[in-house]
């Protein structure tokens, strides 16, 4: 007898466990009476309404979950030998219902689900993809970066990696939430509510997009959700700044005043700083993020939540793109993620890491670059700010990885979940052992050891922190100095992220 069938035996016995052979066993919430399960079951037949099931108490094993569910996972995989496939479940498009409501180009705008049956755990994706500004560099990115722009060469299934993945040693927190990744093609910053007309010759409605999906979900398992996570990663997470509150007012206008709203903005808090050399606004890459914005608010018919656009005079609206702008207004708890050393937040400041040693005024705008983020993030609630140069986290592989003060992303989701599950509001003190609040101190990039790996740009080879400080024209000698040390005990203190 092979060792799958004695699994599938034991699963057996278990389930058939009361006296009778009555096949199943009555899971009960901790103190409730014996009697109490079947009396309400044989109510609940009664009026013909669904028998309440209860979440089994895994409290006892939360200390060694990794391993639980290694064993939850094997035993899946015995109980369906012939399809082990079916544990790698695939988002599958669905083109929205509304053909109004469409991409740049007018077709129509969708999203992808892989639904989670036993999970009242939602969360949904919003993909970045910068954005264009005016007619000239809309046809460029069109021309360009069609699958921006259309949804007509969008696969029809998307496999989910990092926080949307489906394994728990990939997601360990949010592995079997209900997956939803909408994706950019808006071109808006999710912001726009202009249809394509005979004057227009792009459509803009990322804003309407959100709607038109959270709407569509409702019919599909959303109305049962106890917690709606909106995340997205570059343009994606502005789009949660500008949208998390206004999908909460949906939902509330809908009837479904329970289910718990939050935020998750990876790469997208930029700061409307002085630029580190200016140049015309020409194109996406060229333009400083506050021209862009304001262009891009009128050109895209841009909309702001109304407590953040009552904070600044009519026509200063692009205000409400920039997260330590937005944030105080917000009434939704969001998490921020945010490099200290954002490769798009340097590539619209214009800087350019060509892999030529930098310049020192441009060492020294990149330092300030790290104070100025970190600053801003200082009474944010629940932030991950690690000291790297990258852009995006969320959905690598790699997510796990990165560390801020000895806690990985995931795990400070994770506290930050139960923070709200037991306050209920964005306030509570975080609980012990468990930081929600986590800045590197460190003032260089990547002076973090568990930053993302970095490449020479030339010879391909991986490069540790100092020989990436080096390569960039990094003065062991004189920062010594500037910090008081010796050159030897910068290099270690380098060496081991201090």
């Amino acid at each position: 007898m092979g060792r799958g069938t004695v699994q599938v035996l034991l699963l057996l016995g278990l389930l058939h466990w009361g006296p009778g052979g009555e096949g199943r066993k009555n899971w009960r919430r901790r103190g409730q009476q014996p009697g109490a399960a079947a009396a309400a079951r044989e109510r609940s037949e009664a009026t013909g309404q669904p028998v309440e099931s209860f979440p089994l108490d895994f409290t006892a094993v939360e200390g060694n979950m990794d391993s639980f569910m290694a064993q939850i996972k094997s035993l899946a995989q015995s109980l369906y030998p012939c399809s082990a496939q079916n544990l790698h479940h695939e988002l599958r498009l669905h083109l929205l219902l509304n053909s109004s409501v469409t991409c740049n180009d007018g077709s129509p705008a969708g999203y992808y689900l892989k639904e989670s049956k036993g999970s009242r755990r939602w969360l949904l994706f919003l993909e970045g993809g910068w954005y264009c500004f005016n007619r000239e560099n809309c046809d460029t990115r069109y021309d360009t970066m069609r699958r921006l722009m259309s949804s007509k060469e969008w696969p029809i299934t998307k496999t989910g990696t990092g926080i949307l993945s489906s394994q728990p040693e990939e997601n360990p927190h949010w592995w079997n939430a209900n997956m939803v990744f909408i994706p950019y093609c808006s071109s808006d910053v999710w912001s726009g509510a202009s249809s394509k007309s005979e004057k227009n010759e792009y459509a803009f409605m990322g804003a309407l997009i959100i709607q038109e999906v959270v709407k569509e979900l409702v019919g599909k398992g959303l109305s049962n959700a106890k917690v709606l996570l909106l995340a997205g990663s570059s343009a994606g997470g502005t789009g949660v700044l500008l949208n998390v509150d206004r999908v909460a007012e949906q939902l509330e206008e809908m009837g479904y005043q329970g289910i718990q709203v939050r935020g998750l903005a990876d790469s997208g808090w930029f700061l409307d700083n002085k630029q580190y050399r200016r140049t015309d606004c020409i194109d996406t890459i060229t333009c400083a993020p506050t021209e862009a914005i304001r262009r891009g608010i009128r050109y895209w018919n841009g909309i702001v939540p109304e407590r953040c656009k009552l904070q600044f005079k009519e026509g200063e609206e692009w205000n409400c793109f920039f997260g330590y702008k937005i944030y105080p207004t917000l009434r939704c708890p969001v998490f921020v993620v945010q490099w200290l050393f954002d490769e798009a937040q340097l590539t619209v400041d214009n800087v350019h890491l060509t892999g030529q040693p930098v310049q020192e005024g441009q060492w020294l705008y990149i330092q300030n670059l790290g104070r100025e983020l970190r600053n801003t993030l200082k009474d944010v609630t629940a932030s991950f700010a690690p000291a790297c140069l990258s852009h995006e986290i969320i959905t690598r592989n790699h997510w796990t990885d990165i560390q801020v003060k000895g806690t990985s992303l995931p795990r400070a989701l994770h506290c930050w979940d139960r923070s709200l599950h037991d306050s209920n509001k964005n306030g509570k003190a975080p609980l012990k052992g468990c930081p929600i609040h986590l800045i590197d101190s460190c003032p260089w990039p990547h002076c973090n050891p568990s930053c993302p790996t970095i490449r020479d740009q030339f010879t391909g080879q991986e490069m540790n922190v100092i020989q990436f400080l080096m390569h960039m024209g990094f003065d062991v000698q004189k920062m010594a100095q500037q910090q008081g040390l010796e050159p030897s005990k910068l290099l270690g203190m380098l060496s081991s992220g201090s």
